[in-house]
């Protein structure tokens, strides 16, 4: 899970300011404190597993981390801008932990949501259970990987609503030339309006260490907006350990256009304190999702 839910109210911080500049809001303690942690995370590197998130899309891909492992997905800052207003897009953090062979326990969570206007934010607070259905290209065998992804979606912080829920289909597949993801998503929002969402994502060679990338997708809010979205960008792997990404994002939104800059980076470890996997588990769980 990744993007969903809707147009909705800014976040706390955002409203304590209105329409500000993003320098004053940059100055607030809780990115301060956002910072601290990315470095904190940067230098924990040397006990990282290989880092294969999904960062900076909306969608997803058909892979889950290996058993035992969490792998973070942080972005500590961005920006949206619609005709109206320039608003700070994050701190939001996606934790992806392995806890079965093909299970992955996804938690998320946003400092605030997008300002109105903006579309759906691609980070909403939800927990969600992500499942390989059929292993493929993406677990180191033939054929196209398929995962189905499932949970609730929450109201934004400071917000009201309650619970929704997010269904996702996924398949990957990968070819000498890259690899594309598509993505197909029913939902109930928390403000309990349904969502229809379709994505495609598609990848640079696999084997490049900073490979482009590019995304489009249609997401429809029956009775609230109909967003279509483009994003370009790219993901440098740096090692096997740590993966940096930029994005820009050109969106019309009920025919509004939107623009957005994300920037961020993944990086893993293991919860089992470095033990090493036994033969039969390495073997049974695909090392990492590229």
């Amino acid at each position: 899970m990744r993007r969903r839910i809707g147009v909705r109210a800014l976040g706390a911080q955002v409203a304590r300011y209105g329409s500000v500049s993003p320098d004053r809001l940059l100055r607030e303690p809780v990115c301060r404190r956002i910072a601290t942690a990315a470095v904190v995370g940067i230098c924990a590197v040397g006990w990282t597993v290989p880092a294969a998130a999904y960062r900076p899309f909306d969608g997803t891909d058909a892979a889950v981390v290996d058993v035992g492992e969490l792998e973070i997905e942080f972005q500590p800052a961005g920006f949206v801008h619609t005709t109206s207003t320039t608003a700070l897009a994050g701190p939001n953090a996606v934790f992806n932990y392995g806890f079965a062979g093909r299970w992955e326990l996804v938690l998320q969570a946003a400092a605030q949501a997008f300002p109105e206007g903006a579309g759906p934010t691609n980070v909403p607070n939800g927990a969600f259970l992500k499942y390989v259905v059929q292993p493929g290209v993406l677990q180191d065998k033939s054929g196209p990987s398929v995962a189905t992804e499932f949970g609730a979606l929450f109201p934004d912080i400071g917000g009201s609503g309650a619970a929704g829920f997010s269904w996702t289909g996924i398949v990957s597949q990968r070819w000498n030339w890259g690899t594309v993801h598509f993505n197909v998503a029913a939902n109930r929002t928390p403000d309990q309006h349904g969502d229809v969402f379709v994505d495609a994502i598609i990848e640079g060679p696999n084997k490049w260490t900073v490979r482009p990338v590019m995304e489009i997708y249609a997401d429809r809010i029956f009775d609230v907006s109909q967003t279509y979205s483009a994003l370009v960008g790219a993901i440098w792997q740096v090692n096997d350990k740590l993966s940096f990404d930029v994005g820009l994002r050109y969106a019309l939104v009920n025919g509004r256009p939107v623009n957005e800059l994300r920037a961020g980076l993944t990086f893993g470890f293991p919860l089992n304190l470095g033990r090493p996997m036994n033969s039969e588990s390495a073997s049974a769980v695909p090392l990492g999702r590229r």
